[in-house]
């Protein structure tokens, strides 16, 4: 029987009564759906929560013997809203998702039929019912917007616990990796220990034997004095005839007491100790100080080193926004001037003239074709040109791989011109010099320069080593008037010794480092007089003369008003790669000068035919007092062809010795 269909009865007026009176107990249920039941009054409705102690404009009397096993029966439109909770409650799926609101709804209905059966209570039923309904609504309208933070909260809580767990990962990761290399550094401090161990086991036998072979030479002093005392004394005994000496003798022995001397020895011993004791601990405490003057040097040096630093840094900055202005200026003025220079050239009406100049590397250099081109006419200018164009020939010969070819050049077959110019083969020999001086820095023993260019052309050039080997000396061949390039040509077939290029290029380093030195001002340029004083300093041994002709030169290479020189301009190189006249003038007064050295020691060595080591050591010292023994050492092993540690004791011809030294750096003794 469905709850459309339930029909309630009429209320008597015991039931009245009755239900008032029994409406004193709760009835503590849900609410379900919103629906009506009727009745034969009409359409009432039920609260489960309170029944009304009395109804209006009604006085019931408490009836008397109605008992139902000791207590009032229940009124018959509880019951039926009982029964009609109960079948709904059942009805309902207790395994849906929605179960407590069905239930809710269940109640809601039954508190509904209450409110409109007793009107009297209706308006504060009504009233309760609202505002738990509000309350309800306001709830599920929190529950509606908790419900997407909590699944925020869920993910954001899952990546918490994977950051953690990522964490924790890395951080036994990182706790074996210190744990391991904790282990091998107790590891090590172990294997340190025990080689401290055992190295103080050594020095402990070490002491103990030193001592010991102390000790032995001590009692054997001591016995040595003791028995040279008492010959001294037995000695003296034996001449008591004389008062002198037997005055002599009560003297001695009682300066000589052995009593005394071994009290003295034992004192003597006692301080010897104490001196040996104080001087291990100011070894052990002072082996790795540095000495304050040292210390002050370096950190003068420093100071300089950082002024200077500045300096160049103020001066580059000062540079860099001169040359921005002057690009500036000149991306201005370049249109202007490129529009006046086309409309000059629309009036020219003559022939234009090649730029010879430009043939200079094909012709060995600026001052053969100045030669060759100079008092010609374009034609003939033209036709020597091409004489010597094809003069050149695309391929070399090779010379063959017999012993008496160089190695660099020992190749067979055909080898391809590369047609190098002037500027390329330059920076060869610098890279060249540069690799060189690096190695033999690093080595004892130098290598020749012809092993040193075949193993260079080798390493960089790999199978083009050959071309570049025979077309780097037909360039070498025809710019020997170029200083870098006749130089390297003499010591690569063996006229001159190497030494004499590091020597002026050491010479040249020096003299660079003593007008920086004369800067104070950190400016980049000297004072007539302060550059003057420099080269003095630089070249004490050299004459006034020679000062003054560098100093007349610098200024014409400057081309100075007489006021500031500009040292660092000095050592500028032209476009081929050369000094110009004042570093050649220093390095041709160098020159001059060891010829000289070598001059002076011929005359000292004048008329001897055959000179040993010991005679050519003494010739040195006699020209050249100050000469340092080192100097000297590698001086004769130059003479003598063979290491410092090595000289030849037999003597070998004067004019040998003679042409072996003058080939070498050898100079007076004096900066280098």
């Amino acid at each position: 029987m469905s709850l459309k269909e339930l029909q309630l009865p009429p209320l008597l007026h015991s039931e009245s009564l009755s239900v008032s009176r029994g409406s004193q107990q709760p009835i503590t249920n849900g609410i379900s759906r919103s629906k009506f039941i009727k009745t034969n009054a009409g359409e009432t409705s039920g609260n489960l929560l309170s029944w009304p102690a009395e109804v209006t404009n009604q006085i019931v009397q408490k009836p008397r013997g109605i008992k139902h096993h000791g207590s009032l029966t229940k009124p018959r439109f509880l019951e039926q809203l009982e029964s009609h909770l109960k079948r709904e409650l059942e009805a309902l799926d207790t395994h849906g998702i929605k179960v407590q609101e069905l239930r809710l709804q269940v109640f809601q209905e039954v508190f509904g039929y209450l409110i409109e059966e007793f009107k009297t209570y209706k308006p504060i039923f009504s009233a309760i019912k609202n505002e738990y309904d509000v309350t309800l609504a306001h709830l599920r309208e929190q529950i509606r917007d908790l419900l997407p933070l909590r699944a925020k909260l869920v993910l954001v809580s899952e990546q918490c616990e994977k950051r953690i767990l990522d964490q924790r990962v890395q951080e036994r990761d990182e706790l074996r990796a210190l744990k391991r290399e904790c282990q091998r550094l107790q590891r090590v401090i172990e294997s340190m220990r025990g080689q401290q161990t055992a190295l103080q086991i050594q020095v402990d036998h070490l002491k103990e034997d030193l001592a010991t072979q102390y000790q032995l030479y001590r009692d054997e002093r001591d016995a040595r004095k003791l028995l040279i005392t008492r010959i001294s004394t037995m000695t003296s005994t034996q001449d008591t005839e004389h008062d002198d000496n037997n005055e002599g003798y009560n003297e001695e022995d009682e300066s000589e007491d052995p009593v005394v001397v071994k009290m003295a020895l034992q004192v003597c011993r006692e301080d010897l100790t104490k001196v040996q004791v104080e001087l291990n601990r100011l070894q052990a405490e002072y082996s790795d100080v540095v000495p304050r003057r040292d210390w002050d040097n370096l950190n003068h040096i420093h100071e300089e080193t950082l002024i200077k630093l500045e300096t160049l840094q103020t001066d580059f900055d000062q540079l860099k926004s001169e040359y921005d202005t002057l690009l500036e200026v000149h991306r201005q003025s370049a249109p202007a001037v490129l529009h006046s220079s086309q409309s000059e050239l629309q009036h020219i009406v003559t022939t234009p003239r090649p730029n010879w100049e430009q043939c200079s590397d094909i012709l060995g250099g600026s001052e053969r074709c100045k030669e060759l081109f100079e008092g010609q006419s374009s034609q003939k200018r033209l036709e020597i040109l091409l004489q010597q164009m094809n003069g050149q020939n695309d391929f070399f010969t090779g010379l063959g791989t017999s012993s008496d070819v160089p190695i660099y050049l020992q190749y067979e077959g055909q080898l391809k011109n590369l047609k190098l110019k002037k500027a390329d083969v330059v920076r060869v020999i610098k890279d060249i010099w540069r690799e060189k001086t690096s190695e033999n820095e690093k080595n004892d023993d130098s290598r020749d320069l012809q092993m040193f260019l075949h193993s260079y052309l080798v390493e960089h050039y790999k199978d083009k080593a050959g071309e570049w080997a025979y077309s780097l000396m037909e360039i070498i061949q025809n710019n020997l008037e170029d200083d870098l390039i006749c130089l390297f040509n003499d010591i690569l077939i063996g006229k001159v010794d190497e030494s004499i290029y590091h020597g002026q290029t050491q010479l040249l380093s020096y003299l660079l480092k003593v007008l920086i030195q004369s800067d104070t001002t950190q400016c980049g340029s000297l004072t007539v007089l302060e550059f003057s004083d420099a080269l003095r300093k630089a070249f004490p041994l050299k004459a006034d003369q020679d000062i003054e002709e560098l100093l007349a030169v610098a200024q014409t290479e400057l081309k100075s008003n007489g006021v500031r020189i500009a040292y660092q301009t000095l050592y500028t190189e032209d476009t081929d790669g050369r000094h110009k006249e004042f570093l050649s003038l220093v390095k041709k007064q160098a020159t001059a000068e060891r010829l000289q050295y070598i001059s002076e020691l011929r005359m000292q060595l004048e008329g001897k035919g055959e000179v040993d080591a010991e005679h050519l050591r003494t010739a040195f010292k006699t020209i050249d007092p100050s000469l340092d023994s080192e100097t000297l050492d590698w001086n004769l092993s130059v003479a003598f062809q063979t290491k410092e540690c090595e000289l030849q004791t037999q003597a070998l011809n004067t004019e040998v010795l003679l042409q072996r030294l003058s080939v070498a750096n050898v100079n007076r003794a004096g900066p280098k």
